[in-house]
């Protein structure tokens, strides 16, 4: 059948673009061989998503269009960088790669700035660079750049798409992928689509989830959680343009897209194949968990969301091979999961790793950790978790409740500790946090802060001892030690590498005051910055220590690939695994308390062959027969060596 349709189609598709196919015949013939490849598995989900629509075969025909047209206008250099991602497929997952994610404006005030810190970014070792959305956004509260007014326009303050394609090219030249947010699941209220809608255009309403009163918005709010419930109470807006109601599942100025419509995956299929052409090598695909709507159900993480984004990989797969998906799934961990596949997402986000590694910093216990290591960190081998200890978001308690009964704990009542703790209202905590969309109806609520401040610096220097400001350190290098060294992409948020602290002043922004996340998005202060020359300093303390482990991490061929065996130890204060890779094996150890822990020898010993000896990648020494003493938040790398060539 997917044949046959083919059969039919190309050739009228190849009318259209005849002009453009003269003088490209053999990059046409490329096209077509991908297209034979994977057209089936377009067509499978395309049909899942549209079957039942009277014109399905209009649309199809359509978005075949759209993906001819969009390969013909590929550059001819990301042509030869898709040769290159097919031969390689895995290049992602190799323990040279190092990401870093930040704010244009916040970072480097423009594109411009952001080119006159390539050096930079190459002296911290980064292969991959995220910048946060840079599109052009209504003036005023944007979401930080999450609502969309075009996706094929730069932010006028921040530079031109000339400068941003530009930017791609000479980040590739030196070795770095770009990375950029494909923001699908709405746009802004002002989007050219969204202002059509407002016109009367029906064609345009159908974009969008709009409804001409209450009956349908509250047969649907029954099922469904209020995401911001300080900004507006449930999940629709009323336009008075329009006079009806239109869905806004994050901010009312945030417009839902209509997926059940084939045009708007058609046209976001084009927008996405025209943000590959100008360089962008991997996409994060932010809010996929909410992009499908069923009556009657959550409206999240719904088999057909998993579809939509197979169908759109599917379109990479043919038009843009070089470019991969990252999902953004701040959900059940058991959904989170299901965004990974080589068919659908290659990488993802891991939000659990990043939320148990803040827990067993409060708990100095690392019992969720471990077991979620164990039971949730595999995935397929064809895939990598992004690996994280601070984005640009707040952070969730992720966890499921089921793993922590196991353990004996209560996941409401730890959900209310950690929120404590991290707010600094624990006695003995050392974080400096603040509470973000705090529900009183339910007492959820989610953490913002900087890195270093959950992690005791920004109190340690304002209130404690030096012991305490190094306790901070070590705690800054633990947990990134462990993004480092778990598998998959690494990802700092530019910023935290000096330990930036909070930043208060958002509160004096009329447009940013009632989003504490801007605490944790400072602008970025280059008189600081540069004192990460200075080792006496704390930012260059912060800086060459994770720098050095860095450096370590990109020297360890063992910690290419996604292999981790989690180690049992009786100590429930210190973590353990094996990273393993092409029959190269290290083990690294963590000490996730402020008090000295012992591990004794034998529970290593199945890791080392007889008579040789454990030596300490980090510090250069050997490890004593008897045992490991960890220091307070001691991490370690450690490999076997045989004492005679030490």
């Amino acid at each position: 059948m997917t044949e046959a349709t083919l059969s039919r189609l190309l050739p009228r598709i190849e009318t259209h673009l005849s002009s453009q196919i003269e003088g490209q015949t053999a990059d046409w013939q490329t096209f077509r061989t991908s297209l034979d490849e994977h057209f089936p598995a377009l067509f499978t989900r395309y049909h899942q998503l549209y079957g039942n629509q009277f014109d399905f075969y209009y649309h199809l025909e359509d978005l075949l269009l759209t993906l001819g047209k969009m390969w013909l206008e590929r550059p001819a250099d990301l042509r030869q960088l898709d040769e290159k991602r097919r031969s390689q497929p895995l290049w992602f997952q190799s323990n040279r790669m190092l990401g870093g994610v930040c704010y244009v404006d916040l970072f480097a005030g423009s594109l411009q700035g952001i080119r006159e810190k390539i050096p930079y970014f190459k002296e911290l070792g980064l292969t991959y660079l995220h910048l946060m959305p840079l599109y052009r956004v209504p003036p005023g509260d944007n979401d930080g750049g999450y609502a969309v007014s075009s996706y094929r326009e730069v932010n006028p303050v921040l530079g031109t798409m000339e400068e941003l394609e530009s930017l791609a090219r000479d980040l590739r030249e030196q070795g770095i992928s770009l990375v950029l947010d494909l923001i699908f699941n709405h746009t802004s209220d002002d989007h050219e689509w969204a202002e059509c809608a407002r016109s009367g255009n029906q064609e345009c309403q159908d974009y969008y989830l709009v409804f001409p009163d209450r009956r349908m918005p509250d047969a649907y709010e029954v099922h469904l959680r209020e995401i911001f419930p300080d900004e507006h109470p449930g999940s629709f807006t009323y336009c008075e343009e329009m006079g009806k109601w239109v869905w806004t599942t994050f901010h009312a100025y945030q417009w839902d897209l209509n997926y059940r419509n084939p045009a708007v995956f058609n046209r976001m299929a084009e927008e996405m194949l025209f943000l590959a052409n100008i360089g962008v090598e991997v996409l994060r695909l932010d809010a996929v968990a909410f992009t499908w709507k069923e009556l009657g159900t959550s409206c999240e993480n719904l088999p057909h969301a998993h579809t939509l984004i197979r169908a759109f990989n599917a379109v990479a797969r043919i038009a843009a091979p070089a470019m991969f998906f990252k999902s953004e799934a701040i959900v059940h961990p058991d959904e989170v999961n299901r965004y990974i596949d080589p068919d659908e997402c290659q990488l993802s986000y891991n939000p659990l790793l990043m939320a148990l590694l803040w827990n067993s910093l409060a708990t100095r216990k690392v019992r969720l950790l471990t077991q979620a290591l164990i039971e949730r960190f595999t995935i397929h081998p064809s895939c990598a978790w992004v690996n994280y200890v601070r984005v640009h978001d707040d952070i969730g308690w992720t966890f499921s409740d089921e793993d922590a009964a196991r353990l004996g704990i209560n996941g409401y009542d730890h959900r209310r500790f950690l929120n404590q703790f991290y707010t600094g209202k624990f006695e003995g905590s050392f974080a400096l946090g603040l509470a973000f969309q705090e529900n009183p109806k339910t007492g959820d609520a989610r953490i913002s802060g900087t890195c270093a401040s959950l992690a005791g610096l920004e109190k340690a220097l304002v209130q404690e001892t030096t012991f305490e400001v190094e306790l901070a350190i070590r705690r800054i290098l633990l947990i990134h030690g462990v993004i480092l060294t778990a598998g998959g992409v690494p990802l700092i948020y530019l910023g935290d590498e000096i330990g930036t602290l909070n930043d208060y002043s958002y509160r004096q922004d009329i447009d940013k005051a009632k989003d504490s996340r801007w605490v944790h998005r400072p602008s970025i202060d280059w008189d600081r910055m540069d004192k990460r020359s200075d080792k006496n300093s704390i930012e260059g303390q912060v800086f060459n220590r994770l720098k050095s482990l860095i450096q370590l991490r990109k020297n360890i061929p063992a910690l290419s690939g996604g292999e981790l065996r989690v180690i049992p130890l009786k100590n429930i204060h210190a973590l353990a695994y094996a990273r393993i890779f092409d029959n190269q094996q290290v083990i690294v150890l963590g000490n996730f308390s402020e008090n000295e822990q012992f591990i004794p020898a034998d529970e290593l010993s199945g890791y080392r062959d007889p008579g040789s000896v454990f030596l300490d990648l980090v510090s250069n020494q050997t490890v004593p027969g008897t045992g490991f003493r960890l220091e307070p938040y001691q991490f370690v790398i450690l490999t076997a060596k045989n004492p005679a060539n030490l």
